[in-house]
């Protein structure tokens, strides 16, 4: 599928490992939060990338002891309905600090887009026809919000409260 960046399709530099795949000696790698359980000592060893696969139902806060080492999380939208997604990206955003690249995986919709960008991923991994058009889109759809965010976008009652000059 292609990879949705900064508003543009861009190659994916990552290697998908499935669990029991045999681990590469170079180049970036994206295993599951189960594989790196059982073999952090080993992938932790390996002097390239590495990323992890968080399924929507396991928790981000166990990445926290290890957040420094991942350059990559991608989380999982099974099914456009499922936003667990959404609160994981926030804790792992603004409760553990991670500021590597955050991806959202599987249904990923254009109307979407935006809200998770709020939520903080940065990259999207998706099925849309044209996700470059489907991105201008979405950011131009909104210029005021009322949930808070760690996105820095005021929100529309934090716009009211503040002094006219």
């Amino acid at each position: 599928m292609p990879l949705l960046k900064n508003g543009a399709v861009v190659p994916d530099p990552w290697i998908a490992l499935g669990d029991v795949a045999p681990v590469p000696g170079d180049g970036p790698i994206l295993v599951s939060w189960a594989r790196w359980q059982s073999e952090a000592g080993v992938l932790a060893g390996r002097n390239a990338a590495i990323g992890i696969r968080l399924k929507n139902d396991e928790p981000a806060e166990a990445l926290g002891p290890f957040i420094g080492r991942f350059d990559l999380v991608a989380l999982e939208f099974p099914k456009f309905t499922d936003g667990r997604a959404y609160s994981q990206a926030r804790i792992l955003r603004e409760r553990l600090g991670y500021v590597g690249e955050l991806r959202a995986t599987g249904q990923v919709l254009a109307d979407q887009l935006l809200f998770m960008r709020r939520c903080g991923f940065d990259a999207f991994d998706t099925s849309l026809p044209d996700p470059a058009a489907a991105w201008r889109k979405a950011t131009a759809s909104f210029s005021g919000f009322y949930q808070p965010t760690g996105d820095g976008h005021a929100t529309i009652l934090d716009l009211r409260r503040r002094p006219t000059g």
